[in-house]
């Protein structure tokens, strides 16, 4: 039930497809003889240099699913000078995870009440966080329907599947669930509030997300405000919504269907990329869903993307083999953009465009 909750997206999983498949619709143009020895795809994102263009996407609940999961993925991307978005659905401290991982950023699901939101800025800006990300695509819950097929819920029921779940699968059971039960206890949604929220098994968690409906661009404009530091929304797939949020003083957006998560026959990010750029009117503009390659990461950028986000790759990572696991993901996604970048003869990554590609067929 955890794969089917990680690797799963809503309804018929359209979106989650096309995600995927939006990369196959572009073709490379290479050039060649270009002395491409010292290539280098480091890159500057909000006055901070990273080690590759890519960082790692927030992703609720991961240290379920593997063993102290945001420490795991948060301490990976600081290693390897990337960097990782925490969610604000996820099981640990946020100030915990900023000290692990000091290239980390947050992300927040917010209902539209100044009461909630105000205190929350505040906690995350004591922690010592630089950015501070906004989900804009979840004003309801989605209709997960896999998650019904395959027994998971949150709030976590216990139930005869459950526990069947539990044993055979051993080494999740022993190595996470029974190891983070005995070293810290039942597992908390830590971060949605500037206090503590309901542990993963009560019934008090819908309560406890609030009126996400209700969420505005006023509130976007109140978040500006009390926010010192880059401020990014999440969730964007309408050019017109890129132009409003640069008039509200947002310094970034990511292009999201959520990975296919939210609303089924969503539009994939990459498709509507080079419109979304262009109403960007120099925005920072960052890209999630789909990537599994180095071409991929590649393709966003030359559509243009400035950064590009991947999440569900990095932990099935991290569950194989925890830190290590994440940290050969990193290099291997680093790996291929480097021998594509020679491959298509690129020394760096300012040399990408729109000439490296052409639409397929």
């Amino acid at each position: 039930m955890l794969y089917g909750f990680i690797a799963g997206g809503v309804e018929t999983n359209a979106s989650l497809r096309a995600n995927a498949q939006s990369f196959q619709t572009y073709a490379f143009v290479p050039r060649v003889l270009n002395d491409v020895s010292n290539r280098s795809h480091r890159t500057t994102l909000f006055g901070r240099t990273y080690a590759a263009p890519f960082g790692i996407a927030p992703m609720g609940s991961a240290s379920i699913c593997a063993y102290r999961g945001d420490i795991v993925l948060a301490r990976a991307a600081a290693e390897s000078s990337i960097p990782m978005i925490v969610s604000a659905s996820s099981l640990i401290r946020l100030e915990e995870i900023r000290e692990i991982g000091p290239t980390t950023w947050y992300q927040a699901y917010l209902p539209g009440d100044a009461a909630r939101i105000e205190p929350l800025v505040a906690r995350v800006a004591a922690s010592g966080y630089e950015i501070f990300v906004l989900t804009v695509d979840v004003p309801v819950a989605a209709n997960r329907e896999n998650n019904i097929r395959n027994g998971f819920t949150v709030p976590i029921r216990p139930s005869a599947r459950l526990a069947w779940e539990g044993l055979t699968h051993p080494k999740w059971l022993l190595g996470t669930f029974a190891r983070t039960l005995a070293r810290h206890g039942v597992p908390h949604f830590e971060n949605m509030d500037a206090t503590r929220g309901p542990p993963i098994i009560s019934r008090r968690l819908e309560r406890a997300l609030g009126s996400r409906d209700r969420l505005s661009w006023d509130h976007v404009r109140l978040i500006r405000r009390l926010w010192k530091g880059p401020f990014v929304i999440k969730g964007i797939l309408s050019p017109d919504d890129a132009r409003i949020a640069k008039t509200y003083g947002v310094d970034g957006i990511i292009v999201s269907n959520h990975g296919g998560r939210q609303l089924d026959g969503a539009i994939a990010p990459l498709a509507v990329l080079p419109r979304i750029v262009e109403s960007a009117g120099g925005m920072t503009v960052m890209l999630d869903g789909g990537i599994r390659r180095g071409s991929d990461v590649l393709k966003a950028l030359a559509l243009g993307a400035d950064f590009v986000f991947v999440g569900r790759p990095f932990l099935f990572a991290a569950v194989a083999d925890g830190r290590r696991g994440a940290r050969r993901a990193i290099e291997i996604l680093s790996s291929e953009i480097s021998r594509n970048m020679a491959l298509l003869g690129l020394r760096d990554l300012g040399q990408i465009g729109p000439g490296l590609i052409e639409r397929a067929g």
